[in-house]
This record gives structure tokens, C-alpha cells and sequence, in this order.
């Protein structure tokens, strides 16, 4: 990729181990009041959460940092107006943050295929903005693989409902573009951060203390979030680059998903199954749900999206990703349980050390992995913020001002509604989730236990087994033994024995059988 310096695969790396552990967190005003004082905030936990980042050789090229904010509607409508072009209401418009080659004609080429994939899908183009930037501070690593930075304004057709229908239109183009760019000679030259109504994206290759010098915007008054999520990465066993820094489109994360090579071929497995009436027949543009180029915690977020615009609420996409430990937990409500159990049937634990926090631009939240292997508290003040971190101290907050003070239990979650202006504790958020549907009547319905299956018939196949007598010829039986494996000494040492002496085999210990890899000879799949 062009904006980045990730090997290819090679010797005993492979780029889809990658794993990060890194310092994450939000501020968030509980009744959603937007301010740039929420950004100020931000931006001072993520410099208190350096420690929690890293650099290479170069003590001014960081893994990673980055800030994730409501759109700043006021912010927005001053910079295009400088631009001649007018944005439409509120909720009406969506933004990209998109990084592109520095080549103006290339550049340019990119562009076009972004608008013409915009128009085909019946919305409008409002125009670019050249998003400014400051690379003074920067080392040369980040520089020489630093790519150009654009804002693209995207106008809703008449024909979508503001919100979430605007949302899932912007996710199936943002996909559409994404692949085409894959499958052409412009692979890695683009590369979009965030596209939504409802939030924006600010990252890069930076340390924390260089994240609101490099990006102008992120200091101007105007530009007012209710809530900002921050994230400062830690590598760890994986290279750095601009597109792996987080925040993701939903999701900031503390930890490593161990489960993601499964994960990640269950979802592939399934899409043959897909349907749904909110996609129709654009339910094919968005496949492959998971994107292989990314991260651990970018494909995690993949999923996380396609759920959450796929019907679910987010704190339900959640809980079917990182459920509780609820398989031997007697003393759990039998509700809950059989939403975990349901759910359990269509998705795999996303499983490992995770501390994570996520928004849709309206909701916010975080959980931790059922182990609770990863730190995350958060402080309520009594000016109406909620601050969670992967540690405490990351702002300096009078100890008069705090109302409380908290820390996610393991498989806990805590959920913030903005518009609501309220936090939902775990406790009333599950048990709101898990009554929403008959998940216990639809598990006595409709699952099949795989015992009951055997005990059913296995009389009437011993009854067939007893009726034949089964006879093969010698060129037929050294053909069926040649197909399974069978070699001259399981049948002189083993077979023979057994059938005629009635006895165990006996050998020498151990087995000195050539692992598959290093094997000439034909392997059993079994």
C-alpha cells in the first residue's frame, strides 16, 4: 500500500497476524451538548495516553493516533462556503475523509471515479476540500509515505430518509469504491477513513503530541463535537502506517482479537446467505464484509458496521460479537441466556484481551472482553461528561467535581444515549435486548441436538448394517485401502493382529509419521 511500508508476505511474516495494544478513549458530554471544549478535552486525554503509544527508530514517526467526532455541521458550512458550493441541512449531507496520492493527475483520476460511483448510486456530489495540514513536526518515515488529505460532500437524495437510510446509502458506496479501487492498477492509492452523516474521521502515522498540529481544523473554535473519541496505538508485533491508525469508522480498541482468522472465514462463509430487505439487491455490492488489508480491530469494526446497518441496534451487535461468559453461569437470567445462546448459533465470539470503545455518532459506548484481560474506567463529572480510558488520570478533573467513579467488569458494557441524555448501565441495556425477541422459544422451536439426531437413527442404520453382508473383491479392497491410507504396516502390524488374536496392537511408542508439510505422500483430511 502507498501509505504505508507493510511487507508483503513473506518467511514467518504474514501482515493477517497483526496485532496492536494501544491506549483508547472518549469524552462525552451526556446530553450530547456539542463544543469544541469536547475536542480540547480529547485531545489532552489522548497526550496523557503517550505512554500507551509508540514510536519506531524515529522518535517523531508514530504507530498511530487519531480522533473520531461528531460532524461539525457549523465548522463545515464555513469552509465550503469559502468553496462556492452550499450544503443542505443537517443530517442531509454526507462527509468523506479521504487520503489520496500527492500525483495531481492521478489524483484527479481518483476523483472522477469517486463522483461517477457516487452519482450511479442516484446522490449528488457537492464538491472537495482540500483539508489543510502541517508536516513540520513529522519524521521521515511518516512523511515519505504521508498521502493527501481530502474532505468529498455528499448530498442525500430525495428518495432517502435522513439517518440510518443515508448512513446504509453512504456504506454501500463507500464499499462500491473500495473494491473497484482494489481491482484496478489503482490498488492502495485511496483510502477512505470515515464517509457518514453523522461522524468524521481525523488520523495518521502521528504520535498523540503531533495529532492537532498536523491537522489545523482540529483547533478551530467552530469545529464542535458532543462526543470525540481518541486513540493513541501501540504496534506492538505489527508496522505502523496511516490507514491502520484508529479510530476505525465505529470502533477504538486496547488489546488483540485471538479468534480472527475463525471469525473472519465464518463471516466469508456465510455470505452466500445473506438477505435482507434494508440492502435488497445491494446487499452483493458490500461483500466481502471483512476487508484482509486491515487490522485486527479493522476487521472487527467491519463486522460491527454491516450488523449495526443491518438492523441491529449497536449495543446488540455488540453483545452478539463479545458475549458474556454465559454457557456454565447458573445464576444468569434465563432470558439473557438464551439471547447469548441464540446468537451463538449464527456468530463466534469475537474472542481475546479487548478493551473497546464504539459510536454510531448518536450512541456511545465500551466493553471489555469477558476475561476483563484490559483496563477501562470512566469518571461521570458534575458537569455532565463521561470519560473512560484505558487507565485514570487522563484528565485533570478536581476530585470535588467527580460524581462517580467506575471501572468495566469483565463482559460488561456501558452505553451512553445522546439524545436521550442518559447512561445505560449493563444491567437495564441486556435486559432491554434480550427481551425484544423470543429468543428461548426459538431455540425449543427450532434447534436440533445433534444426540437426538444419532439416537433417532441409530436403529434403524444397525438394522440396515445387520441385513447386508458386504463383500469386495481383493482389486477393489487394495483400491479402497490406497484411497484411506491404509499402509503394509497397519495391516501386518495392527489389523492383523487385532482381527485375530482379539487383542490391542502393541508397537513401539510414539508416532513417526512425516507431518503433512514435509510430507511426498497423500494426506487424510481427517
Amino acid at each position: 500500500m502507498s501509505f504505508s511500508r507493510i511487507p508483503a508476505k513473506q518467511g514467518l511474516y504474514d501482515p493477517e497476524f497483526e496485532h496492536d495494544a494501544c491506549g483508547m478513549g472518549f469524552v462525552s458530554h451526556i446530553k450530547g451538548r456539542k463544543s469544541h471544549k469536547i475536542v480540547e478535552q480529547a485531545l489532552e486525554v489522548l497526550v496523557n495516553l503517550s505512554h500507551r503509544g509508540a514510536t519506531g527508530s524515529e522518535e517523531n514517526t508514530g504507530d498511530g493516533a487519531g480522533i473520531l467526532i461528531q460532524l461539525p455541521d457549523t465548522f463545515l458550512r464555513n469552509k465550503t462556503a469559502e468553496l462556492n458550493f452550499e450544503l443542505p441541512e443537517e443530517g442531509d449531507y454526507g462527509v468523506g475523509m479521504v487520503f489520496l496520492p500527492h500525483a495531481k493527475e492521478k489524483r484527479a483520476e481518483l476523483q472522477a471515479v469517486v463522483q461517477e460511483i457516487i452519482e450511479s448510486a442516484g446522490q449528488e456530489l457537492l464538491g472537495w476540500r482540500e483539508v489543510p495540514y502541517n508536516n513540520q513536526e513529522i519524521g521521515q518515515t511518516a512523511a515519505e509515505t504521508m498521502p493527501y488529505f481530502m474532505h468529498f460532500f455528499v448530498k442525500k437524495s430525495a428518495e432517502i430518509d435522513s439517518g440510518i437510510d443515508f448512513e446504509r446509502k453512504l456504506y454501500v458506496i463507500r464499499k462500491i469504491i473500495e473494491r473497484k479501487i482494489k481491482n484496478s492498477e489503482y490498488k492502495g492509492e485511496l483510502y477512505i477513513a470515515s464517509l457518514s452523516s453523522r461522524t468524521l474521521v481525523y488520523k495518521g502515522m502521528l504520535t498523540p503530541e503531533q495529532l492537532e498540529g498536523f491537522y489545523p481544523d482540529l483547533s478551530d473554535p467552530d469545529l464542535e463535537t458532543g462526543l470525540a473519541l481518541v486513540h493513541s496505538r501501540f504496534s506492538t508485533n505489527t508496522f505502523p502506517s496511516w490507514e491502520r491508525a484508529h479510530p476505525n469508522r465505529y470502533l477504538i480498541h486496547n488489546g488483540e482479537i485471538n479468534t480472527m482468522l475463525g471469525n473472519q472465514n465464518w463471516m466469508r462463509a456465510r455470505e452466500g446467505l445473506f438477505e435482507t430487505d434494508l440492502f435488497g439487491e445491494e446487499i452483493s455490492e458490500v461483500l466481502p464484509v471483512i476487508d484482509l488489508d486491515g487490522s485486527d480491530s479493522a476487521r472487527f469494526d467491519n463486522a460491527l458496521e454491516f450488523l449495526t446497518l443491518s438492523g441491529r441496534s449497536l449495543a446488540h451487535a455488540v453483545m452478539m460479537m463479545i458475549p458474556e461468559p454465559w454457557e456454565n453461569n447458573e445464576q444468569m437470567e434465563a432470558k439473557k441466556r438464551d439471547f447469548y445462546h441464540y446468537h451463538s448459533t449464527m456468530m463466534e465470539a469475537w474472542d481475546g484481551p479487548a478493551a473497546m470503545a464504539f459510536t454510531d455518532g448518536r450512541q456511545v459506548g465500551a466493553v471489555l472482553d469477558r476475561n476483563g484481560l484490559r483496563p477501562s474506567r470512566y469518571y461521570i463529572t458534575d458537569d455532565e461528561l463521561l470519560i473512560l480510558s484505558s487507565e485514570v488520570g487522563v484528565l485533570d478533573i478536581p476530585e470535588e467535581n467527580i460524581v462517580s467513579k467506575q471501572r468495566l467488569q469483565p463482559g460488561r458494557m456501558l452505553l451512553l444515549d445522546t439524545e436521550e441524555g442518559r447512561i445505560i448501565n449493563d444491567e437495564e441495556l441486556k435486559e432491554s435486548i434480550a427481551s425484544q425477541k423470543p429468543y428461548g422459544k426459538w431455540l425449543e422451536e427450532n434447534l436440533l441436538e445433534l444426540k437426538d439426531l444419532i439416537q433417532e437413527n441409530a436403529a434403524e442404520y444397525q438394522a440396515e448394517v445387520d441385513s447386508e453382508n458386504i463383500e469386495i473383491e481383493s482389486k477393489d479392497l487394495l483400491k479402497l485401502q490406497k484411497s484411506f491410507g491404509y499402509t503394509y504396516e497397519d495391516l501386518k502390524k495392527i489389523l492383523i493382529p487385532m482381527a485375530r488374536d482379539g487383542v490391542d496392537p502393541i508397537g513401539s511408542m510414539g508416532n513417526d509419521a512425516s507431518l503433512a508439510v514435509l510430507s511426498d505422500q497423500p494426506q487424510l483430511l481427517y
